[in-house]
């Protein structure tokens, strides 16, 4: 057993990084409830595809950060009683949700690499699903064209996705639209400035750039507060318990 002064000060150093890995926990789970509320409403194109795991990983983020808020207070109050049986709860309630946060960080960073690790799979979905008549089509639809009015692009790489490749849009349009008319450019009154510009491809009435750059850029993000910010606190609460592990061996 150590002695009196090394357990105390072997007490401050659990309340302290306690102290702060509870302050982690809660940005971790505001940073988590930022992704679930999914501001920019991106929603759909990982969801349509079965592949919403960075939303996933955000629910159990945000269970996780409370979670370790929480614990960590509890933590505290543990290390300041000086009690073998309440030190091992706050270690066993602690793994737990560690194993939790680990499946969190996991799953966000491998649907990220899934989604955005080129454009084909969100041009394929883009392809396949704009402006069908279902569930899937509306929400596609609706996406598509708020990202491509809000962003002021068109396409996933470019506006010549809905000229080269097969697509339900295309279908149903042939050539009298060979872009959505959300790739035109609008006056104040969000009417089409030039309509007949835009269909014929003037690059002066049209956006000429891709919306895969800023869905990339989004989902990145995403999986920055989920899983990497998530990761680092992992890595701190691996050394705090450690040094918790040999407090709870201290105690009498």
């Amino acid at each position: 057993m150590a002695s009196r002064g090394g357990l105390t000060w072997l007490m401050i150093i659990v309340i302290l990084c306690n102290a702060f890995a509870a302050a982690a926990g809660l940005a971790l789970f505001a940073l988590a409830i930022w992704v679930a509320v999914d501001g920019y409403k991106l929603y759909p194109i990982s969801g349509v595809s079965g592949k919403d795991d960075i939303f996933a990983g955000a629910w159990i983020a945000i269970f996780t950060g409370f979670a370790y808020f929480c614990t960590c207070i509890f933590g505290i109050y543990a290390a300041r009683k000086q009690r073998r049986s309440l030190m091992l709860a706050y270690l066993i309630i602690m793994f737990i949700i560690f194993i939790f946060e680990c499946a969190s960080c996991i799953t966000a960073a491998t649907n990220r690499d899934y989604l955005v690790g080129n454009s084909n799979v969100v041009k394929k979905q883009m392809l396949q699903y704009y402006a069908e008549d279902s569930t899937k089509g509306r929400e596609i639809t609706k996406t598509w064209n708020k990202v491509m009015q809000d962003v002021e692009c068109c396409g996933t790489d470019s506006p010549l996705d809905w000229v080269e490749y097969n697509s339900t849009f295309r279908q149903l349009y042939g050539t009298t639209y060979p872009w959505p008319l959300n790739c035109c450019k609008r006056l104040s009154s969000f009417e089409v400035a030039d309509s007949q510009g835009c269909i014929i491809g003037q690059t002066s009435t049209m956006f000429t750039r891709g919306c895969f750059t800023h869905i990339e850029s989004v989902l990145s993000r995403y999986t920055w507060a989920v899983s990497w910010y998530g990761f680092s606190v992992q890595m701190f609460v691996f050394f705090m318990l450690l040094i918790a592990m040999v407090y709870f061996t201290q105690l009498g």
